[in-house]
């Protein structure tokens, strides 16, 4: 579900819609069609038809994304549609509120964490990967702000979900999160 919020906060940047302007986002975001496809390499998402999947992910609209994400007209708006995503035909989601405020009441959620340091790294790793120039301390700052700001927002903070298996993902590759997350959901079967 972040990939909404990223897409939120590229329109709200391109059109040069106030971050905090809750207004004129929620009529920006009344009018954004964002789809989120499996593609080869993993989940794509589109804004009103345009595959905006390498967009997102600059430090620019990771920024802008965090602070729509506070607003409280942007959270609701999406919550809306994440949850009539998940009831039409089930799902498994991620984001920074799907067991806490999406839902609560999910069979599995799992509180997946890992280090600053390694999250900075595979964050820095991934704009690379993207051309871009990143460096460690700069992206560990980014990450700090951001972990600060949803952590202490008014609205749907960052917290682990009650009932919430915690795995700690620092050293662990992604087949690996993968298997614990399997072995969990067939402990609950």
């Amino acid at each position: 579900t972040g990939a909404m919020y990223r897409a939120v906060g590229l329109a709200a940047l391109e059109r040069g819609v106030g971050l905090e302007d809750d207004a004129a986002l929620a009529g920006l975001v009344e009018k954004l069609e964002i789809d989120l496809r499996p593609g080869p390499e993993g989940l794509r998402c589109y804004l009103n038809g345009a595959d905006i999947s390498d967009k997102i992910r600059s430090d620019e609209v990771s920024q802008a994304a965090s602070r729509v994400s506070a607003r409280p007209v942007v959270r609701e708006a999406l919550v809306r549609r994440q949850r009539a995503l998940g009831r039409s035909q089930g799902a498994v989601m991620e984001g920074r509120d799907i067991g806490t405020v999406v839902f609560p009441d999910a069979d599995l959620k799992v509180f997946l964490t890992a280090s600053i340091t390694e999250r900075a790294r595979r964050r820095r790793d991934q704009l690379a990967a993207q051309g871009a120039d990143a460096e460690l301390e700069t992206t560990l700052d980014e990450i700090r702000r951001r972990d600060a700001r949803d952590s202490t927002r008014a609205h749907a903070p960052l917290v682990k979900a009650p009932g919430a298996v915690e795995i700690d993902a620092t050293a662990l590759s992604i087949e690996e999160v993968v298997e614990r997350v399997l072995s969990c959901l067939d402990g609950r079967q």
